[in-house]
Formats: structure tokens, C-alpha cells, sequence
């Protein structure tokens, strides 16, 4: 076991070609600086939550073939990946996300690098949530809401 002044020091190569983060952090489950070992899938996504204590939602778009009429179509796919203190993941942001051994019953990914940011995520998020509730909301409701998210 490793102490937590070690932990602080040390930065260990996780065996893939990614930047290594210039913070430290006295995380554990940590592939840089705690024991954590990242295998398998690796996947880019954008994260869309960041609610939970170092936890995070990601999503990605795949194509799913259709086989009746012989095309693809968008489908989104949404995973809870673990977010190390020194990678300093946000809403927004562009990730790169490893397997690693199940953290939690939902959690098998960790973040190793953040690539950069996605432009119009905030926009994006906005008339998602708006659609979801649009025939609930009346126009002085959504009127409201819109001068709510503005302050």
C-alpha cells in the first residue's frame, strides 16, 4: 500500500500515449497516482453531468445498421465514469475514457485525458431541455425559464 505522501510524488505511466495531468491528487482510484490499472475500450465522448463527487456521465454517438432499409442511424450511448481529481473534468469538456476493473456497480471507465472543449454544448443542453418539456410549458413558462438560466 502506498502512503499518501508517496502517492503525492509519484506519477506512473499508465502504458497508453496520453498526456500525463499536471496536478496531483490523493485519489486511489487514480490511474496516474493512485493503483488503479486502466485495460481494454477506449472511447472519446463529451461529458454532459458532473453532479456527482468524483463521478462523472459521458456520452458518445455510434451508428446502429438498420437492416430493413439499409442504412444507419445515430443512436447515443451514456456511461458513469470515474473523474480523478487532477484530470478536473466539466460539463462540456472532451474526454478520453479507459476500462478499468468495476468501481462501483455502474462505474468501469475512468477519465485519463481531457482533449478539449465541445462548442455549442451549452446551447445543445438547453433545447434538450426544452423539448423534453415542451408540451407541458406554457409560452410564459418557457419565457420564465429562459430569464431564470439568463441571471
Amino acid at each position: 500500500m502506498i502512503s499518501n505522501s508517496k502517492m503525492k510524488q509519484e506519477t506512473k505511466n499508465i502504458g497508453m500515449n496520453v498526456e500525463m495531468p499536471k496536478a496531483s491528487c490523493t485519489d486511489i482510484n487514480c490511474p496516474f497516482h493512485g493503483q488503479l490499472k486502466v485495460r481494454g475500450r477506449q472511447l472519446t465522448a463529451t461529458v454532459i453531468s458532473t453532479k456527482m463527487r468524483r463521478s462523472a456521465v459521458i456520452e458518445f454517438e455510434r451508428l446502429h445498421f438498420v437492416s430493413k432499409y439499409e442504412r444507419y442511424e445515430k443512436r447515443r450511448t451514456k456511461i458513469k465514469v470515474h473523474s480523478p481529481d487532477c484530470v478536473a473534468a466539466k460539463d462540456g469538456d472532451v474526454v478520453t475514457v479507459m476500462e478499468c476493473r468495476p468501481l462501483s456497480k455502474t462505474k468501469n471507465f475512468v477519465i485519463i485525458a481531457k482533449t478539449g472543449s465541445e462548442f455549442g454544448f451549452k446551447e445543445r443542453m438547453k433545447a434538450r431541455e426544452l423539448s423534453k418539456a415542451k408540451g407541458l410549458r406554457t409560452a410564459k413558462e418557457e419565457a420564465a425559464v429562459e430569464e431564470k438560466e439568463e441571471k
